[in-house]
């Protein structure tokens, strides 16, 4: 399952094979490639050309030409919906503000100390819950200012481990 955020309305979609079910209806539509990034689409008897102008991996942001129309369209696969569940927002700004622990579990592992510089996704510490090594990464770039929690803690959810 995919949720896929177009302007100010998400769209529920789901994929199976070449078959896509959008807000839970089956998705009926001929879509042909025409040229690189180029794609020509026939839904309820209407012509559509399609543009991939960026696609952004990392960030899952696609900007997309619909018959020179352009959109931003984000996704969010099954494991960052699953994120955001557990409340760890993966859309934080470039500047890292504080990591707080996404479930109750023990620090297995610091990878970080007071001073260093971080990157956004380097791993910083290593969180253990329901007997499985959860690797805990930068939101974004920053300096670590205060560690509040050593190897062996204890932590809840939404307790602030890491400052920035």
């Amino acid at each position: 399952m995919y949720s896929v955020s177009i302007d100010n309305s998400v769209i529920k979609v789901d994929k199976s094979g070449e078959t896509l079910v959008v807000n839970d209806e089956l998705l009926h539509w001929d879509i042909t490639k025409t040229g690189e990034r180029l794609y020509h689409i026939i839904y309820n008897n209407q012509s559509f050309n399609l543009e991939v102008v960026s696609i952004d991996a990392a960030e899952k942001v696609l900007k997309l030409k619909l018959n020179n129309k352009l959109a931003e369209i984000k996704i969010q696969d099954k494991f960052d919906l699953l994120l955001e569940k557990l409340g760890m927002n993966t859309s934080a700004t470039n500047h890292a503000k504080d990591i707080k622990a996404p479930m109750p579990g023990l620090i297995f592992d610091l990878k970080v100390k007071e001073g260093d510089e971080v990157k956004k996704g380097d791993p910083v510490l290593i969180l253990e819950a329901m007997k499985m090594e959860n690797i805990i990464k930068a939101p974004g770039d920053g300096v670590v200012k205060s560690i509040k929690i050593k190897k062996g803690d204890s932590v809840e959810k939404n307790q602030v481990l890491i400052q920035f």
